[in-house]
């Protein structure tokens, strides 16, 4: 099958933004543009992705408004919203579309606001991201997504003895990653003890357990594997996987191992023809501390019951085996709902390139971006190496 390709790759910083959604996008967008050596003209298409402004902001149809402000308006445009998995669910079929043929060049990404920039302070937004668990038997219990990710790592901690200073290490890692990266949320590391003495938000998360809310949008450029030979630095795209898993949480009969995870992450592998063996990184969604230790074992980077040791031990840092989230990961980069699966795909583009700065990893030549939405219900898997 013909492969498609990231030709560009752009994205704001993280953190606070006080202009609107379409001018946030707007400067991801022409950031990939610009990165590619592309103008507007020369996307046939837009697929973007938001979750939440509809509730947050009391602004739909978002599509033609993004596309008006970034130049494009006239080329058709689909809006995606999966949750958290929103924009990466954006890039898959923006890659299907490319490999079918339909397009030959398409701007993919997606924007969130999620500050109180929106007019919506952290107790409001956590209702708002509480409308992706289940209506009639999860929110009625007041059920949110701290919660949700506690139960999962609580029952992989009575699996495997996972414990609370493993899961304080992947915060430590993903900070020190974080501070290496100019547009994270939070540019600064932390202790163990810092990590341990903080607040309980769910047991057995504290507050630097927990990614932040924050704004950003994020963009790339995907083409043609015909088209690819005409960009600078093409990277392609090998393997897409996509899968879905049991709701409500209650129902999942083995809610630690995240099983849309590893549907997902066995469709991508076997697309692209490679094993988790083969991944020099990986890019995982570590909303909570203890979805990075789930991840890491669900994509086979590490065996069962070993991600909180491999965080204790330094597998997973940037200078380990198995380096994961180098970008800081949701943890320290942040987390804008419709933005987070397509900056996945931006740290994997300059990171292949080796065009990451200061948290280059040397020798990147294949990796792969995980990122799911809801109580771990959806999961997209997107592996990518290096044109050879």
């Amino acid at each position: 099958m013909p492969r498609a390709a990231v030709v560009g790759a752009g994205m704001t910083e993280f953190g606070i933004h006080d202009i609107p959604l379409e001018e946030l996008f707007a400067e991801a967008a022409f950031g990939a543009l610009d990165d590619a050596g592309a103008e507007p003209a020369d996307v046939e298409a837009l697929y973007f992705g938001n979750a939440m402004s509809g509730q947050a902001e009391n602004t739909t149809h978002l599509g033609p408004k993004v596309a008006t402000h970034a130049g494009m308006a006239g080329i058709p445009v689909q809006r995606f919203e999966d949750a958290c998995a929103t924009s990466a669910n954006a890039f898959k079929n923006a890659v299907a579309a490319v490999e079918a043929g339909v397009h030959d060049a398409v701007l993919v990404g997606g924007v969130e606001r999620c500050t109180p920039e929106t007019g919506r302070d952290t107790a409001a937004m956590t209702r708002v991201f509480a409308s992706a668990s289940h209506r009639q038997y999860e929110q009625p219990a007041g059920l949110t997504f701290p919660g949700v990710f506690a139960l999962l790592t609580k029952r992989h901690m009575y699996e495997h003895g996972t414990t609370e200073e493993q899961l304080a290490h992947v915060a430590v890692k993903n900070h020190g990653h974080g501070a290496l990266n100019p547009r994270a949320h939070f540019g600064k590391e932390v202790t163990v003890e810092e990590v341990l003495d903080g607040p309980v938000v769910a047991d057995p998360f504290r507050l630097m357990d927990c990614c932040p809310f924050s704004d950003g949008a994020s963009a790339v450029v995907v083409v043609s594997d015909e088209l690819a030979d005409s960009y600078d630095a093409p990277v392609d795209v090998t393997g897409v996987g996509h899968a879905t898993d049991v709701v409500p949480i209650a129902d999942k009969p083995t809610p630690h191992v995240t099983q849309a995870a590893r549907d997902a992450a066995e469709e991508a592998y076997e697309q692209a023809g490679v094993s988790a063996d083969d991944v020099d990184f990986a890019e995982v969604h570590d909303c909570f501390t203890g979805a990075e230790v789930l991840a890491s074992e669900a994509l086979g980077l590490v065996a069962d019951g070993e991600g909180g040791p491999a965080a204790a031990t330094g597998r997973t840092a940037r200078d380990g085996d198995v380096p994961i989230n180098p970008s800081g990961g949701l943890k320290a980069k942040g987390h804008p709902i419709g933005a987070t699966g397509t900056a996945q795909v931006v740290e994997l583009t300059e990171q292949l390139r080796g065009e990451a700065g200061a948290r280059q990893l040397p020798d990147a030549d294949r990796a792969v971006a995980h990122n799911l939405g809801g109580d771990a219900a959806t999961t997209v898997v997107s592996v990518m190496e290096v044109r050879g």
